[in-house]
C-alpha cells in the first residue's frame, strides 16, 4: 500500500513470527515426519497430531523468479522421539547451487548440515547466531532446549526444495541426546 508516496508494509515481524495478508503459514505434525526419526517404536506410541513446527513465510515474488528472495520464520517446539530431538524434515535445494541464510531468534538448537558426499557437521543456534548455508548442502534444524526454538531464513525464490532425497536417504548422522549432551552419531 502506498500513501503520499510512503510505502506502508503489509507484512510485519511481530512476536517472533510474520503476520499480514501476504504471509503463508504451514504446520508440520509429528505424523508428517514418519520417515525422519530412527526410533520407530517410540514414534508409534506418540500422538501423531502433535505440532512439531510451524513456518510463516513471505513470498513477495513468484517461485522460480531469478534474483527474487523469500523469507520465513520457523518455530520448532521442544521434545524428542526416543533420544532424538524434534527436528525439521531437512532438504537440499532443487537448484542445488543456491545458498541460504538462517539466524537464531529465540531458544537453543543445532543446525545440521550435510554435503553431497554425505559429510555431516553441525552449528549451534541461539538468539543472534547467523548461519550461511552454501549451495549443495542439505540442512535441517533440531531443538535441543526446553523452550521453543525460533529461527528465520532467507533464500532465493528459485532455489526450490528437494525433500525427497532426504526422505529416502536420510542424513548420514543423527543428533541424539547422549546422557544430556546433544551428540552427532
Amino acid at each position: 500500500m502506498e500513501t503520499n508516496n510512503i510505502y506502508v508494509p503489509e507484512v510485519f515481524f511481530t512476536n517472533s513470527c510474520l503476520t499480514g495478508r501476504e504471509v503463508v503459514k504451514s504446520t508440520r505434525l509429528l505424523g508428517d515426519l514418519e520417515d525422519v526419526f530412527q526410533d520407530k517404536e517410540a514414534f508409534e506410541l506418540m500422538n501423531k497430531d502433535r505440532i512439531i513446527y510451524q513456518v510463516s513465510s513471505f513470498l513477495p515474488v513468484e517461485e522460480d523468479t531469478v534474483g527474487g528472495l523469500f523469507m520465513g520464520i520457523t518455530t520448532l517446539y521442544p521434545g524428542k522421539v526416543g533420544q532424538e530431538f524434534f527436528m525439521t524434515k531437512g532438504h537440499f535445494h532443487l537448484n542445488n547451487d543456491r545458498a541460504e541464510f538462517y539466524w537464531g531468534i529465540e531458544g537453543e538448537g543445532i543446525l545440521i548440515l550435510m554435503n553431497e558426499q554425505r559429510k555431516v557437521w553441525a552449528e549451534r543456534m541461539c538468539p543472534g547466531s547467523l548461519h550461511y548455508i552454501p549451495g549443495k548442502v542439505a540442512h535441517r534444524v533440531a531443538n535441543i532446549g526446553y523452550q521453543k526454538l525460533v529461527f528465520s531464513a532467507c533464500w532465493p525464490s528459485d532455489a526450490g526444495h528437494d525433500y525427497a532425497t532426504i526422505a529416502s536417504e536420510g542424513f548420514a548422522r543423527r543428533l541424539m541426546d547422549v546422557n544430556g549432551v546433544p551428540t552427532l552419531l
